[in-house]
């Protein structure tokens, strides 16, 4: 059996300590001893971009990401964007990037680089209400893979991007027609319903972790604004 190595650590702000642990060819980062994502189980995470952008009629969308991870959602985002598209994506731990420049470069290549996206170093319930607020123009797409979804395990923080309030306010931070997708290891009933109090039209979808049809089941609900 090939041994699990950690090779890298940081501190979640407010939270708790995240590791990235290399198995064999593989990568994942690890919160204590749950997998929140890996290299072996990404195309959930890519569809997350990829459907988003089909359902959009913008010609030029902005999209908010919120969380780099592992990259997977926001290199999807960039191989299918137009050339004056945009994908900016908020992640609040600044060594996820480290990681993305150091020990997982093969897998970032030169998608840091795009001149069609950003990553800032911020919450990304700050930009939504930027947005919402009028401070910063509405985005096309909100795509959220943050934490484990509705039901979070990494920090308490990212409870308010799926409560009402964080709900309404994510509908208010889109342009007419946008669509608020969230990625999450497991189906919520609860979280559904939430989603379609604020009045958007929803779509729940389930997707496999691998393209062959394998891994673990995930959910995507895509909220459009109408």
């Amino acid at each position: 059996m090939l041994p699990r190595k950690t090779i890298a650590e940081a501190r979640i702000p407010g939270g708790d300590t995240l590791r990235l642990v290399s198995h064999g060819r593989d990568f994942i980062v690890m919160l204590s001893r749950d997998e929140l994502m890996g290299t072996r189980m990404q195309y959930s995470e890519e569809q997350l971009a990829v459907l988003t952008l089909q359902r959009l009629k913008a010609q030029s969308p902005r999209l908010l990401i919120g969380g780099y991870g592992l990259g997977f959602t926001f290199r999807a985002a960039l191989e299918r964007l137009p050339r004056d598209g945009k994908a900016t994506v908020a992640e609040v731990v600044p060594e996820i990037l480290d990681w993305a420049r150091g020990p997982l470069e093969h897998l970032t290549g030169a998608s840091l680089d795009d001149p069609r996206g950003e990553v800032v170093i911020d919450d990304v319930a700050a930009l939504i209400e930027a947005a919402a607020l009028g401070k910063r123009p509405r985005w096309d797409a909100i795509l959220l893979d943050v934490d484990n979804g509705p039901d979070g395990i990494v920090r308490a923080d990212n409870e308010r991007l799926y409560d009402h309030g964080g709900l309404d306010m994510a509908r208010d931070a889109l342009a007419r027609g946008g669509i608020l997708a969230v990625w999450s290891a497991a189906p919520d009933a609860a979280f559904t319903r939430r989603l379609r109090d604020t009045g958007m039209a929803v779509e729940t979808l389930t997707v496999r972790a691998r393209p062959n049809n394998k891994g673990p089941y995930h959910t995507i609900w895509f909220a459009q604004k109408r």
